[in-house]
């Protein structure tokens, strides 16, 4: 994995950068940086929150590859967008660059309105990675994502456990 091209990508994605999202969409080996990505996130956001680094990292992978696979047929079957599951786990996973900030949440006070405004970064920045992928229009975009997150509740919900 070469590290200057994950962090000039995880940049791209943290700026909203359309480009970087498309390129990570179109490069098939870009998918073990997209993890990587998802685990720093998670990481930082599990060294600032009670829930734990471990269980974190572990919820944040399930959750990606769940999200990707909604995202993917929500978006492919309801709203004809084009994508592969690989290409939104790519984009999605680098959607959670900003993530990384999380760490931020430690800070007495001020911690809880830091990690507001990073959990706001990262939905735009998934809207984006979803619009880029699936090549639909950014309401499109929205309602998938909003779909999508539903769809995985009620999930969580339904199967004891996750």
């Amino acid at each position: 994995m070469e590290s200057t091209s994950m962090v000039r990508r995880m940049i791209g994605a943290a700026t909203l950068d359309v480009a970087t999202y498309e390129e990570v969409e179109h490069d098939t080996t870009a998918t073990m940086q997209a993890g990587f990505v998802v685990v720093l996130a998670a990481v930082a956001q599990g060294v600032a929150s009670p829930v734990g680094v471990i269980s974190g990292v572990v919820g944040s992978l399930i959750g990606w590859l769940a999200m990707a696979g909604l995202t993917y047929f929500i978006g492919t079957r309801l709203f004809k967008g084009t994508a592969t599951w690989g290409e939104l786990l790519r984009t999605l996973g680098f959607a959670t660059a900003p993530g990384i900030l999380y760490i931020v949440g430690i800070i007495p006070i001020l911690g809880w309105l830091a990690t507001l405004v990073i959990m706001l970064w990262v939905l735009v920045a998934v809207v984006i990675a979803i619009r880029q992928a699936l090549d639909v229009t950014t309401g499109k975009a929205v309602l998938t994502g909003l779909l999508g997150m539903i769809a995985w509740a009620l999930i969580v919900m339904a199967v004891p456990g996750l």
